[in-house]
């Protein structure tokens, strides 16, 4: 599949993509990189890795985008912005949030904020959900998850770290096991 990835900040996700696809870990193309930040790192990145590059304010312009370069899997990486496919994309949007769904996700969940919350909540086990996007913050069907073991000093830089390096593991799973089963086997 033609893949998109959306990001906002430094482009980790999309290092961890390029890396996987160049050792044929993981399948796909990808075939665009969009932020919605102008100066982000990870459309420096992007640029870098040969991939085509763009700012986009908005999700008309997003769409355009995704369009114009024939991408048929959406990939949030990062992206800090309520995004909105077009009809024929609504299906075809993944995300990886960094907690266990349905915990400590939804609305203001995202980041450093999560792995406070989890921090303060002296919950154990953490992890990170991939799963499809839709209309509602973290709702959509789940395709991987990763539990992460928390000891009693971890910090919340502490947990953001070992949340991360599952998150590397996972959203290439999780896109391979799309591209052999297809989109629809995970919608319900």
């Amino acid at each position: 599949m033609k893949m998109a990835v959306l990001l906002s900040g430094s482009g980790r996700t999309l290092d961890n993509f390029h890396e996987r696809i160049a050792a044929g870990a993981m399948q796909g193309s990808i075939v665009l990189v969009v932020s919605n930040v102008p100066d982000a790192l990870g459309l420096q990145k992007a640029r870098n890795y040969g991939y085509p590059a763009f700012h986009a304010a908005d999700n008309a312009a997003i769409n355009r985008l995704i369009v114009e370069h024939g991408a048929e899997l959406i990939l949030l990486a990062g992206f800090l912005k309520l995004y909105k496919p077009s009809a024929h994309l609504q299906r075809n949007v993944l995300n990886i949030h960094p907690s266990l769904i349905p915990s400590f996700c939804g609305p203001g969940f995202y980041g450093m904020k999560v792995h406070r919350a989890v921090h303060q909540r002296g919950v154990k086990v953490s992890g990170c959900t991939v799963h499809f996007a839709n209309e509602v913050y973290d709702e959509g069907p789940i395709i991987v998850q990763k539990c992460v073991p928390l000891a009693e000093g971890d910090t919340p830089d502490d947990i953001a770290h070992k949340v991360f390096d599952q998150e590397c593991e996972a959203y290439p799973e999780a896109i391979n096991l799309v591209h052999e089963k297809g989109i629809d086997a995970f919608w319900r």
